[in-house]
């Protein structure tokens, strides 16, 4: 999205990084926290796949691309050979072998490769050649089928699906493309603005437009249809739903507010019960700011959900209805494996698992209820 392609406003967000990512403690006694783990790399991480507990990918800037088989103890830079230029915002990977990466930005820049052996070598699937795409992520059904999207061409959102491992990306044709809002794009923020859901359901999550939405579709890409996320904040180039997922077909979380103002608590989730059709507001306390990537905890003894920023972690155990605060690290992206396996990416090479179960909330006061 134009406000993620280095903007002076996002260029001043990120210079402020370093002051928000020195905050490393718990907010409070006894919160769950991150962990960090040895850094494979120093640049910025925007990236993260976890396959299972002990297989996990990361991703990010200059070419980066870094892999653990052992939960983080050791680590490998398996980046793709003469890649330095490109900054790897998305990354799915489906075991040690295999993984899939997606950089972003204007024309060639986006691109998509694929290794089958560890990151050994890699095989660049796709180059875009319109110059006025810009991909921002993609996300996976399974090891064949996937979908990436990039900021609208012409007044339609770009889509591209493959049905064949990668080997091929088929866009959709142009007249059963999504129609954009006026300054409508993705947010290539966490590599989460695309999430897929069971037989052939997926959703692309928007902002820079007059409202964020949810794009939607029921037939792995091939027609659209939308929902207004009516609860996130919007009106600008740098607000928006910038992360979706996925508890079940039915239950969405979105996350996302305004990247410039990192601890606006304003506008920064949303929640939906019928598949994204409709979007409603949290109903307890909203995670301290925006936030750039949400997941969902598998295995938990409830609908779990986490959320990463630049500001800090919050997670949900009631399916986002009420949010509790967990740290103030900065971060960029996030996934879960299962409620004692998770992982997340920030600037600077950050690399954090978390470490232990979710605590309940200790109730707060009325001045820190949702907005």
């Amino acid at each position: 999205m134009t406000a993620y392609r280095l903007r002076p406003a996002l260029a001043l967000l990120v210079a402020s990084v370093g002051a928000v990512a020195s905050l490393t403690g718990s907010l409070r006694a006894g919160a769950q926290a991150w962990e960090p783990v040895g850094a494979p790399t120093t640049t910025s991480l925007r990236g993260v796949s976890a396959p299972s507990r002990s297989v996990v990918w990361v991703s990010g800037a200059g070419g980066a691309v870094a892999r653990s088989t052992d939960a983080g103890a050791t680590w490998s830079l398996v980046s793709v050979p003469g890649a330095d230029s490109l900054d790897f915002r998305d990354i799915a990977a489906f075991d040690a072998s295999t993984a899939y990466v997606l950089s972003i930005g204007n024309g060639t820049q986006s691109r998509i490769y694929k290794t089958t052996d560890g990151g050994t070598t890699w095989t660049l699937q796709f180059t875009n050649a319109d110059s006025s795409a810009f991909y921002d992520c993609f996300a996976f059904w399974d090891a064949e089928r996937g979908i990436a999207m990039s900021d609208p061409v012409a007044g339609r959102v770009q889509v591209r699906t493959t049905q064949d491992g990668g080997a091929s990306w088929q866009l959709l044709p142009q007249d059963a493309a999504p129609l954009a809002l006026e300054g409508e794009a993705g947010f290539a923020a966490s590599g989460t603005c695309v999430a897929t859901g069971s037989a052939g359901r997926a959703w692309i999550a928007t902002g820079g437009g007059p409202r964020a939405r949810a794009l939607r579709t029921t037939d792995y890409g091939q027609s659209w249809a939308y929902g207004d996320i009516t609860p996130i904040a919007a009106g600008a180039a740098p607000r928006g739903a910038f992360s979706i997922a996925v508890i079940d077909d039915a239950r969405l979380v979105a996350t996302g507010g305004n990247y410039e103002q990192p601890v606006d608590t304003g506008g920064v989730a949303a929640l939906s019960h019928d598949g994204g059709v409709t979007w409603h507001r949290v109903r307890g306390p909203v995670p301290r700011g925006y936030r750039s990537g949400v997941a969902v905890v598998p295995q938990a003894a409830g609908p779990t959900v986490v959320a990463v920023g630049t500001s800090g972690t919050d997670y949900s155990l009631d399916g986002g209805e009420s949010w509790i605060a967990a740290d103030t690290l900065a971060l960029n992206a996030v996934t879960f494996v299962a409620p004692d396996a998770g992982w997340a990416v920030g600037p600077r090479g950050r690399v954090v698992r978390w470490r232990g179960a979710f605590a309940p909330a200790i109730r707060r006061g009325a001045k820190d209820a949702h907005r």
